[in-house]
């Protein structure tokens, strides 16, 4: 069976790459396809793979302002000749589902959302942050957009989401249903701390969508020592944003995070996600979590209310510094009910390889029904 692995760029190790490391591992003589590639972005398993990357790839400072080539991906990907394989695995949050694939091979799609840019976050990148001339010509363009993201998901025969979150998106954008399997988080890369933390940590890209800034407002307020690990276009306003106890420190090693968590008091986990690894990173780590309410948090932070099941976060329900700042109090009062060893075993029922079994029991089963037709 000859196996194409088809994924929206490579530009660093998130999520999305950790989960197609994974299918890395599962087919070792795949071919990788993707629109472009940092050398020396991802980890040493994808990066051995024979790659192959669209025109954007050539384009002028690609590498640097890829997001801007937006309405160019429909035909970049649609550029990649997929003849020969038989099984086409794609990772998708923008536009790696809309691959073409030969006519007689089957299409799976590990959907990490519906391209966002144009669905549900579209405010927070083309809107009253944006310049003027994208706030006029993004409308039209994420029409478009919408339309080919709607009918190209006629080319998979399968989607997996990453969480019911993600699969009820997908059947409100595309009109179809989705299996859900939960991206893996490596457990063992993480120390069991049982120390109580020197500060409040944010990990994540500092983009709009992700509202560090309400992390960011909420130390103020408080008082309280906060560490972001992370860049993006929003680092800048943040920066502006930030009182004498919040510190960044930019992208760092997975050694260096790992690090951060064991030492950490919390995560403070502000944005409305798909899924969140961030979370289940900290309880690994042996360290609760205070996160948004809505989203994929709620399919892995069990709260302090949550029943019978002992606590690994607690919840808010707003959007808002002043629900944050309502949260970390409550976690001050109640810090002592979060065990880390619970914390830690919550998130092992997450861990890589037992997503790796999953992933190929599930490909197993999809190709031999196919195989059957």
């Amino acid at each position: 069976m000859r196996v194409a692995l088809v994924h929206d760029w490579l530009t660093g190790m998130r999520g999305g790459e950790r989960c197609l490391e994974v299918f890395c591992e599962l087919f070792p003589d795949a071919d990788l396809f993707t629109l472009l590639h940092v050398r020396g972005s991802v980890s040493p398993t994808i990066e051995s793979r024979g790659i192959t990357t669209s025109f954007a790839q050539r384009l002028p400072g690609a590498a640097a302002r890829y997001r801007s080539l937006l309405p160019l991906f429909p035909w970049a990907i649609a550029g990649f000749d997929l003849g020969g394989y038989d099984l086409v695995l794609s990772t998708s949050h923008c536009v790696a589902k809309g691959v073409r694939p030969p006519s007689r091979a089957l299409h799976l799609c590990y959907c990490l959302t519906p391209m966002r840019y144009v669905w549900d976050r579209y405010d927070d990148y083309f809107g009253a942050r944006a310049a003027w001339g994208v706030r006029r010509l993004m409308p039209p363009v994420a029409a478009a957009l919408r339309r080919w993201d709607r009918v190209t998901a006629r080319r998979v025969h399968h989607f997996v989401a990453i969480s019911r979150f993600v699969a009820e998106r997908i059947h409100r954008c595309y009109g179809r249903s989705a299996d859900v399997i939960y991206p893996p988080v490596d457990v063992r890369r993480f120390r069991l701390a049982e120390e109580p933390g020197e500060f409040y940590l944010v990990v994540s890209a500092l983009t709009p969508y992700k509202r560090v800034d309400l992390a960011v407002e909420a130390a103020n307020r408080l008082g309280l020592r906060l560490v972001l690990v992370g860049s993006g276009p929003e680092e800048a306003r943040l920066r502006a944003l930030a009182g004498p106890t919040v510190e960044f420190l930019g992208w760092r090693s997975d050694e260096e995070v790992a690090e951060l968590y064991s030492r950490c008091r919390a995560l403070l986990f502000p944005p409305i996600e798909d899924f969140g690894i961030a979370p289940l990173e900290a309880m690994a780590s042996g360290k609760p979590v205070i996160a948004h309410g809505l989203g994929g948090a709620r399919e892995t932070v069990v709260p302090l209310d949550g029943g019978a099941e002992a606590p690994t976060g607690i919840l808010f329900p707003e959007q808002t510094v002043e629900s944050l700042v309502e949260a970390i109090r409550r976690f001050e009062a109640n810090a002592h009910r979060f065990e880390p060893k619970t914390l830690r075993a919550h998130a092992e029922a997450f861990d890589r390889p037992l997503f790796k079994e999953r992933i190929a029991a599930y490909v197993a089963r999809r190709w031999e029904e196919f195989s059957r037709c």
